[in-house]
């Protein structure tokens, strides 16, 4: 098995260099820590209106039976009415940080971005219980209750039902995949479609890119490790690891929404996504795979300016934008 990491992006290259904090390898210790600089990064109340764009409430929905409340941020556009008849499609977004940090205005940014480029979706970011105080399955449980209430109150926040996307990036996009397999096995609300963003989608960290990425760049193997250790403790990597806390560990792909599914060349996830893109084809489903040449985990985030990024955020309107006209 070959070790020689790929090359990042010459722009890319750079930020690394600008920033070396972002390659900090996330060890046990360090939560506490993530987790602060995490909170610093936090966006605020006017940051989240966007200029005056959106709307939006903080809501505390049933969680799990026997559970906390879960709560989640609801991003409306701005003038949109509710109930309407007209009702609107919505993106149900999990945040990431590798199961042990963020809460759900991690990354709402770049999704309002998104909703408002899209001529205007309902932003859903549910919030949910980390690890290692909480594992598996709190996040992924918390996340489905979020997801149950949001369909069955649809008309109440002016969504249509029937167009909610699941999306998430890093460990919100693992928790994003599992939330499909979820729905389609208990038969809860079905996604309209999956919306993954370099995932963390397996558990063993065995793979090529796992190892050509170990010591390397953003979140490498031993953050990776660190992680999903958190999660699952001493199952980690071992026989009878549930799809729902590990979707690449899931037998049959069959059956789910269509998925778009991106990832950088540079990164840790880049094996398990492609493999996971490959196996969801090979069930006959639908998926759409970007493999971003030179991207290390979370570039588009760290490097806004950045042409690669430029062009994430164009595949993404695309993609989203033929999705929704099928709909």
């Amino acid at each position: 098995m070959t070790v020689t990491p790929p090359p990042f992006d010459p722009e890319l290259a750079v930020v690394l260099e600008l920033n070396p904090e972002s390659t900090t390898v996330l060890t046990p210790e360090l939560i506490p820590l993530a987790r602060e600089v995490m909170a610093r990064q936090r966006p605020t109340d006017l940051e989240i209106r966007r200029q005056g764009t959106f709307t939006f409430e903080e809501r505390e929905v049933p969680g799990p039976a026997g559970a906390p409340a879960v709560s989640l941020l609801i991003c409306r556009p701005a003038g949109a009415p509710r109930p309407s008849s007209a009702r609107l499609p919505a993106l149900y977004c999990v945040h990431g940080g590798g199961m042990v940090s963020g809460d759900n205005r991690l990354g709402i940014l770049d999704r309002l971005d998104l909703a408002h480029e899209l001529g205007g979706l309902v932003v859903v970011s549910v919030e949910y219980r980390l690890a290692p105080e909480h594992p598996h399955p709190a996040p992924v449980e918390d996340c489905y209750a979020g997801l149950v209430w949001t369909a069955r109150h649809a008309r109440e926040l002016g969504i249509d039902r029937d167009r909610i996307f699941v999306a998430g990036s890093s460990a919100g996009g693992g928790l994003a995949a599992a939330l499909a397999l979820m729905a389609r096995d208990r038969g809860g609300p079905e996604p309209a479609g999956q919306f993954l963003m370099a995932p963390m989608l397996d558990d063993r960290n065995n793979s090529p890119s796992s190892h050509q990425m170990a010591g390397v760049g953003t979140w490498d193997r031993t953050s990776n490790h660190t992680g999903w250790s958190a999660l699952l403790g001493d199952r980690m990597g071992k026989p009878g690891v549930s799809p729902y806390a590990a979707p690449a560990r899931a037998t049959d792909l069959s059956g789910l929404p269509p998925m778009y599914i991106e990832v950088g060349s540079a990164e840790t996830f880049r094996s398990e996504n492609v493999d996971y893109a490959s196996r969801i084809w090979m069930a006959g489903g639908r998926a759409e795979l970007h493999v971003w040449p030179g991207g290390f985990h979370g570039f588009h985030g760290d490097a806004p300016k950045t042409r690669i990024t430029r062009d994430v955020k164009e595949a993404r309107l695309r993609w989203m934008r033929r999705t929704l006209a099928t709909l």
